[in-house]
This record gives structure tokens, sequence and C-alpha cells, in this order.
């Protein structure tokens, strides 16, 4: 490097970008007195199955909205629209993540003060979207007994960067073969004290406990 030439790392303008971003929307939150949760999981481990239960249960007390994330389509918002809830979708292209500059620009074209309580469904993905600050309250990882017993175990990282850990279709775990405690266990080795909820979005079993971890 000569003196006129400036170096720039890029990932660092990145994150701080976006941090800057995710600041304003935490702050835009919490101005009207919204709870944002950030669901992220594997393409296929039922997160919107997993939000359509919260919904069905949550949408005669809060004013519901849903930022569906995918590289491309608008089935996860078309699914959870089918409930009365208003969803807004937002195509990543090539993105494996949301980040908090997307979601800014998803909150410019609504009227952000009608709602009290936003799921936002990642890209399916178990490893980028940890790494992105959106300015929500939580971060959710959703993992199912049907990824295989490894998931915590490769991906610590994801673990580490989330505040609740979500592990879904609980209901095909004996069928399967399945080691639901086990899997807790490869949780509490990377994280003592994370909240770890067990559940089937497609039973209901374990959603009202979710509903109380998340102290909704």
């Amino acid at each position: 490097m000569t003196d006129r030439t400036l170096s720039i790392d890029i990932r660092k303008d990145l994150f701080g970008a976006n941090e800057d971003a995710a600041e304003l929307n935490a702050a835009l939150f919490k101005k009207h007195g919204i709870t944002a949760l950030d669901i992220m999981g594997s393409v296929g481990t039922g997160k919107t199955q997993l939000i359509e239960a919260l919904c069905e249960k949550l949408s005669k007390r809060y004013k519901i909205l849903m930022i569906a994330g995918d590289l491309a389509t608008t089935i996860d918002a078309d699914r959870v629209s089918a409930h009365g809830v208003d969803t807004v979708q937002i195509n990543t292209g090539t993105a494996c993540h949301l980040d908090a500059r997307m979601i800014r620009v998803a909150l410019n074209d609504i009227d952000i003060s009608k709602y009290q309580l936003v799921f936002i469904e990642n890209v399916g993905n178990l490893i980028c979207p940890a790494g992105y600050s959106l300015g929500v309250d939580k971060k959710i990882v959703v993992v199912s007994v049907t990824e295989g017993p490894y998931m915590v175990k490769k991906h610590p990282l994801t673990i580490k960067r989330s505040d609740m850990v979500v592990i879904n279709k609980v209901d095909l775990a004996e069928a399967i073969g399945f080691d639901v405690e086990s899997l807790i266990a490869d949780v509490r080795e990377v994280d003592a004290t994370i909240p770890v909820i067990s559940v089937s979005a497609r039973t209901g079993d374990g959603i009202d406990q979710l509903i109380e971890a998340i102290e909704l």
C-alpha cells in the first residue's frame, strides 16, 4: 500500500452499516411498543408453520405483522396471510440472510404503528442470519428432529448468537428414533442458560410454553 492508497475493510463497513440500521429499527419498534422476533432456521425446519401456530394463538391479543425473507417466491408469506395476518415479502435474490437495511426499507412502506407484534422469518439458512442484527427483541433459532442429531454441534455460533432455541417436530421423535434430550444437552454444552423449548408446530404441543417463554 502506498501513501496515496486507502485500504478499506469492507466487512467492517458492511457490518457497521447494518448495526446502524439495526439501531434505527430497534428504536422504531420501541417507540411504538412493538415486540419484534427474528425466527431463524434451515429450510424445512418448520419456521413458517411455527409462526402460523403462534399467530393462531396470538392474533386475538395482538395486531401482528409478518415479514418473510426468502430467495424467491411468496409461499411463506401467503401461508401466514391466509390466517388474516398482514405480511410483507422480502425476496433477497442471492443473499442468504436478511439484514437490518432490508427490514428498514420494508418498514418504510407500511404504517408500523398499527402493530404490536412483528415476526420476521429469516431466509432458510442456519449460518448467515445469526451474524446480522435486525434490531429485534429476540433472535429465536428453530431446529427440528428431522434434521438429524448434529445440527447444534455443527452450528454452535448460531446458538451463541441466539436468545432462544426451539426444537420443532417433536411429535415425530419417537417414530424416527430421535433423542430430544440429547439435542437439548448439546445446546447446554454451548450455552448453559439459553431457553430451550420443545414444540410441535403441527399439533400445537408446546406452543403455549413457547409463548410464555417469549413473554407474550
